[in-house]
């Protein structure tokens, strides 16, 4: 089984994403869910965007990197939409992961040092019409990291997987469940 060090998206912990983080523990993995936003959360994704501009972007990618300090290093990282940055900057510099899950957002490569780390298996998630989602950016990474998995899912929704927000798709949501829990399978 796997651990896995979740991030949440613009909205802050939402019971969308302890629901999923529920959800893969009930499937047997560990799953840690650090708040970057000190117990404040959001209806509304330009006011998180806002609250996330405010705090500062780095500052929040920081409080993930920290969060991961007093966890081991062979983890599983992920993170949805804000929170693939702190994911995707621990994967791609912290000696030890053992993969990463990007929902809903990527960061270009060269942000987090340039390159993908060899053998750290990668699975992005995202609508392909959502005008937040990055898709052009994680096309390319999916291009330049051998093994990724990308999966579009049709449609133009941000949030798809939080079943707490009107973004939520049932069934997309359902889908990007059990491709993580497959990837965690192989990773675990």
């Amino acid at each position: 089984m796997a651990t896995i060090l979740l991030f949440h998206h613009a909205l802050g912990l939402t019971p969308g994403v302890l629901a999923f983080a529920d959800q893969l523990r009930a499937a047997g993995h560990t799953v840690h869910t650090p708040d970057l936003y000190d117990g404040k959360t959001f209806t509304d994704l330009n006011e998180g965007v806002a609250h996330a501009d405010r705090t500062g972007f780095d500052a929040i990618t920081d409080r993930g990197v920290s969060a991961a300090d007093r966890l081991p290093a062979d983890m599983v990282y992920a993170g949805f939409s804000l929170g693939a940055m702190p994911a995707q900057k621990l994967a791609q510099n912290r000696s030890g992961a053992r993969g990463a899950l990007l929902f809903h957002s990527t960061i270009p490569l060269k942000h987090y040092g340039g390159s993908w780390p060899a053998g750290v298996p990668l699975q992005i998630h995202t609508m392909e019409n959502d005008d937040w989602g990055d898709v052009d950016v994680a096309k390319q990474i999916a291009e330049t990291v051998p093994g990724t998995e990308l999966f579009l899912y049709p449609g133009d929704r941000h949030l798809f997987t939080d079943r707490s927000t009107p973004d939520y798709d049932e069934k997309a949501a359902s889908l990007v469940r059990d491709r993580v829990l497959h990837f965690l399978g192989k990773v675990g």
